[in-house]
């Protein structure tokens, strides 16, 4: 009797026929749908609905304090060759931070330019370059001192939160980890001073400002997880 007249006559035999069969059609198409699921082979996970948990921590680059002339700025080239440990970690961006106190000096002619004056504030501005990417910004130390930061980041901030949609998560691993940190980086520091005067008209000297900053690079350290609805657990 051969195998097919011994599946016709033994049930036990026709059910494991059944179940070899299934397998070897479920199989297949199961890691079918999975592959097309997924972005690469490293086993990320394909278009759908993702948590993203960011963690920031910051590397001192440089430090100062610079007078700055009115109209001639301080500019500061960096390389992270300077740093240890910067291999391996995810940096996104450069950030520098500016304070600054008020230099102006009264008048000098005796008598009228002894009156009180009036400090004019001073604009200073920030500006961080790296690679293609730049970014500037000013802030005023309104006749006193002042402070501002600027930083110049290539990472996408829309990626980080408890709903991420539409996205794969390599697309999401592309938006937050380019690996371009390393190498030169430009800072530029200028002032642009103004001398304010007293009620006689007297006015006052004025011929920059002396600004302290610092000069930080920013590490992204993120987990993608797969988000659950809160109704579905």
């Amino acid at each position: 009797m051969g195998f097919f007249d011994d599946v016709k006559e033994d049930q036990t035999l026709q059910i494991q026929v059944l179940c070899v069969a299934f397998f070897l059609i479920a199989f297949p198409s199961y890691f079918m749908i999975k592959a097309s699921a997924t972005e690469n082979p490293t086993g990320m996970g394909g278009v759908g609905s993702y948590t993203v948990t960011a963690d920031f921590s910051y590397i001192d680059f440089a430090s100062g304090e610079e007078p700055i002339q009115d109209g001639s700025p301080f500019t500061l080239d960096l390389n992270t060759d300077l740093l240890d440990d910067v291999d391996g970690k995810n940096i996104v961006g450069v950030l520098v931070t500016m304070s600054y106190e008020e230099d102006e000096a009264d008048g000098t002619t005796p008598f009228i330019c002894a009156a009180p004056s009036q400090p004019a504030p001073d604009t200073i501005s920030g500006m961080a370059s790296h690679l293609n990417y730049s970014n500037s910004a000013e802030g005023q130390n309104q006749g006193g001192s002042g402070s501002h930061d600027v930083s110049t980041v290539w990472y996408n901030s829309s990626v980080i939160g408890d709903k991420i949609e539409g996205l794969s998560e390599s697309q999401i691993n592309d938006e937050l980890s380019k690996g371009i940190g390393l190498g030169d980086y430009s800072i530029e520091i200028s002032v642009a001073s103004n001398a304010g005067s007293n009620i006689a008209g007297c006015e006052n000297s004025d011929s920059g400002e002396t600004v302290t900053y610092t000069v930080q690079l920013i590490v992204l350290d993120y987990s993608i997880s797969s988000y659950v609805e809160v109704e579905d657990i």
